[in-house]
């Protein structure tokens, strides 16, 4: 049975900063991001036609545990105050977003979509838990790269990735990874540690950039295999790359943790089977019309056909 994980802070930052703010409901409140959150889950239901879905949850977006080891990740996103103290623009919009979430957990949760979220943890520790332990096929709906390192050709999971769009969305394989970045499509990870991600705040290691991460993630495994190549003098990594690698040593073996989903959270048992109709439709009709989405909730239950 098809299984769609979605990343839904993914899926409702890209609705919100998406579409405007002038879509609101009769009491005046902005309901952009939830609009296009459902509606991007309804394009995404009738292309992939999945009997099981879950929307997975950041319990924390920054855990300790990973801000512990690099204590940059993420920082670049936290709320920042304008000089004269008040809440910046970015902080203000953060908060319309905010206010918009409940209501999309809320739909969700009326349909009978299971929401999984653990505290300390993302949501991709829980998107990597259930692909791994969940029989395929596999589709992740997430404008967030990092989980290429999940594509399994053999398990049969694949990323659906809406950095372009819904309707422009690339479905991820192996194959496509190994085009885009000329490296093994199952060392995405490994190539991302080195490489680094700015808008994480993980810079990488210093001086080595994608080129690099592509001629390491080409010949090695893992991390300490690169590690000990380059203690080594190994002849297939020059002479400057092995000296940026030994002076990285420490940041990649912090780093690597940091980059690695977590694939062993205990989260609820499946299957996540969607329910042959709404199990609360008269609650789920009085939400929608009192926040203006009737369009939307209905376009998703057709999509879902309940």
């Amino acid at each position: 049975m098809t299984l769609l994980l979605l990343d839904s802070a993914s899926l409702w930052y890209r609705a919100f900063y998406g579409l405007p703010q002038s879509m609101v409901s009769p009491s005046g409140q902005p309901v952009n991001a939830i609009r296009g959150y459902l509606d991007s889950v309804a394009r995404m239901a009738i292309t992939y036609q999945p009997d099981r879905i879950v929307a997975c949850l950041d319990g924390d977006w920054r855990p300790s545990w990973r801000t512990e080891l690099i204590p940059e990740y993420k920082a670049n996103r936290a709320e920042e105050e304008s000089e004269d103290g008040s809440m910046s623009e970015a902080a203000e919009e953060l908060e319309i977003l905010e206010a918009q979430v409940p209501v999309i957990m809320e739909v969700l949760d009326l349909i009978g979509i299971p929401l999984i979220g653990i505290d300390d943890y993302e949501a991709d520790d829980v998107i990597a838990t259930l692909s791994v332990r969940e029989p395929g096929p596999t589709f992740i709906v997430t404008g967030d790269r990092d989980l290429f390192q999940l594509v399994d050709d053999k398990r049969k999971i694949k990323v659906a990735y809406i950095a372009k769009g819904i309707s422009q969305h690339e479905l991820v394989d192996l194959k496509w990874i190994k085009n885009k970045y000329e490296i093994p499509g199952d060392r995405y990870a490994l190539f991302a540690t080195f490489r680094g991600d700015p808008s994480d705040g993980l810079p990488g290691a210093r001086g080595i950039g994608p080129k690099g991460a592509a001629i390491i993630a080409n010949n090695f495994a893992s991390i300490e295999e690169v590690i000990t190549a380059a203690q080594d003098s190994n002849p297939i990594l020059s002479g400057a790359l092995q000296k940026k690698i030994v002076e990285s040593t420490n940041y990649l073996r912090r780093a690597e943790v940091v980059v690695n989903c977590v694939a062993n959270l205990r989260l609820p048992k499946g299957p996540f089977v969607l329910p042959k109709k709404a199990p609360n439709s008269k609650a789920l009709e009085i939400l929608a019309k009192n926040h203006g989405i009737e369009s939307s909730v209905k376009r998703l239950l057709s999509a879902l056909e309940l």
